[in-house]
């Protein structure tokens, strides 16, 4: 198997909530703006609804997102994965990623599963948002070598 690079993800949550559970877990709902640049380029707007254990810790994100391509194409996207509350000021995201879409040349992606990594970057100015950027690649198969 190899990994090919796919796009890159930048975005914000310009809107946000959260509410307290037992044990100290969280629930949040974060709306997201931003852009993809790379062989998808176009805005990317959706929903993450993570659980998170504390404030100051892990988080496994669950979003589900569209990025409307500046060629005039959807892609349905749906990102699953785990935040780490490391290092400070970068938290860092792993995750996979599967594609939807009805319109070549992107239709191939609904048969491709895509791995990411990211980063919860954290504003010079508090009063700022955070800057969320997250690289989306292709996992390829390849035969495996008797």
């Amino acid at each position: 198997m190899r990994l090919e690079q796919l796009y890159r993800i930048r975005f914000t949550y310009p809107e946000s909530w959260a509410v307290s559970l037992e044990g100290g877990w969280e629930q949040h709902l974060f709306l997201a703006e931003g852009r993809c640049e790379g062989s998808v380029v176009g805005s990317f707007r959706g929903a993450n609804f993570p659980y998170r254990r504390t404030s100051a810790g892990p988080f496994c994100p669950d979003f589900r997102a569209a990025i409307a391509t500046d060629d005039g194409a959807v892609i349905m996207v749906d990102l699953q994965g785990y935040g780490r509350a490391y290092p400070a000021g970068r938290r860092q995201i792993v995750g996979s990623v599967r594609h939807t879409s009805d319109r070549d040349p992107y239709r191939r992606l609904n048969d491709v599963q895509c791995v990411c990594v990211g980063e919860v970057r954290a504003p010079d100015n508090p009063k700022n948002r955070s800057n969320l950027v997250i690289d989306v690649a292709e996992l390829v198969w390849e035969p495996i070598a008797e």
